[in-house]
């Protein structure tokens, strides 16, 4: 699905929002990891993950190696990265209509978008850290 530039520019000035005021540390590791943001996961991606498309929403992701898991030794073929989906999340969040055009009801749809942003950004930055999905979830980022 291909976002118009609305969906786009809103999302992207509430994403720079949520960064400028990221503590410093974390502002820091933004300018150390690059952050990737793209409409959809790729096809490729997905198929790599071994998630469908119509059974997911994928709102993103961290490539790489946690900090705690790293070894001198350990080459990786990739930089770390961090990505975000604009779709999934502008779906899940109501702005936008669920792809099968059923309304979503979860858990996401009571976040508002500037907090569902905020709350992946967090669960990708965490992977970097090394936490799992069930310490994000602890700590209300999963």
């Amino acid at each position: 699905m291909m976002l118009n530039d609305k969906y786009r520019n809103q999302f992207d000035e509430l994403l720079e929002q949520i960064i400028a005021n990221l503590p410093d540390n974390l502002q820091q590791l933004m300018e150390e990891v690059p952050l990737i943001i793209e409409d959809e996961p790729s096809d490729e991606l997905l198929a790599k993950m071994k998630l469908n498309r119509r059974h997911t929403e994928l709102c993103g992701l961290h490539w790489g190696v946690a900090l705690t898991h790293r070894s001198v030794q350990a080459i990786t073929k990739m930089p770390d990265h961090m990505m975000l989906f604009r779709g999934p999340i502008l779906r899940l969040t109501g702005v936008i209509g669920a792809r099968s055009g059923k309304r979503m009801v979860s858990k996401y749809r009571d976040r508002g978008l500037k907090q569902q942003i905020k709350v992946t950004l967090l669960h990708e930055i965490g992977h970097h850290f090394g936490l799992d999905e069930s310490q994000l979830r602890e700590l209300g980022y999963g």
